[in-house]
This record gives C-alpha cells, sequence and structure tokens, in this order.
C-alpha cells in the first residue's frame, strides 16, 4: 500500500517570483513564503509523481480549526485545485490580502 504523504522538505526556486526559498524545518515545504505560489507536481503531498508541472496560484483561504489557514490553489495549466495548510513564516500581508479576497467571494 502506498502511503499518502512522503516527507519531503527541499529548498528550491520559485517559479512564480524567483526567490530562493529555504527547507521549512519543522514539516514539508509547499509553497513560496513570499508569495505563496507553488508547482502542480504531486499527486499525492510528496510522492512527486504528477505530470502537469503547472503553477499553482494562491486563489482563496480556508480557516481550519485544527490547521489554521489553509491556501487554496488553482493549478494554471489544467485548473486542478489543492489546498495546503500555510507556513509560519508565509507573508501575511498575501495572507490577509487573500483573506480579504475569499470575504469578497
Amino acid at each position: 500500500m502506498q502511503r499518502k504523504f512522503t516527507e519531503i522538505d527541499e529548498e528550491f526556486i520559485c517559479e512564480n517570483c524567483g526567490k530562493k526559498v529555504q527547507k521549512l524545518g519543522y514539516s514539508c515545504r509547499n509553497h513560496c513564503p513570499y508569495c505563496l505560489h507553488s508547482k502542480h507536481v504531486d499527486i499525492n503531498p510528496g510522492d512527486r509523481e504528477e505530470t502537469c508541472h503547472g503553477i499553482l496560484e494562491p486563489i482563496g483561504l480556508e480557516i481550519d480549526g485544527k490547521k489554521g489557514y489553509v491556501i487554496v490553489f488553482e493549478c494554471k495549466k489544467c485548473k486542478a485545485i489543492r489546498k495546503n495548510k500555510a507556513a509560519k513564516d508565509d507573508n501575511m500581508d498575501v495572507i490577509i490580502a487573500l483573506s480579504a479576497k475569499h470575504d469578497r467571494n
């Protein structure tokens, strides 16, 4: 049986804003903490089996009682929707802007 979560915490260069993103250190780094964009590379977290490889754009925000802020992403290439918990070092200005965007919908 395949695991649903593979822990991968690695540095990367954000394909949206070009900034170098450091390892998260306490969990898996999923998205850029500066612009909150991600890359569509996983089917299940950390498996790197998705073939799309499009840019995941943050389009909304949910608040979960256990997880806290959850960022909602849409893939610019295939339009898939993905969600991921916000990290402690994420840009709060961008999170607030996503929250305001969510409140208007």
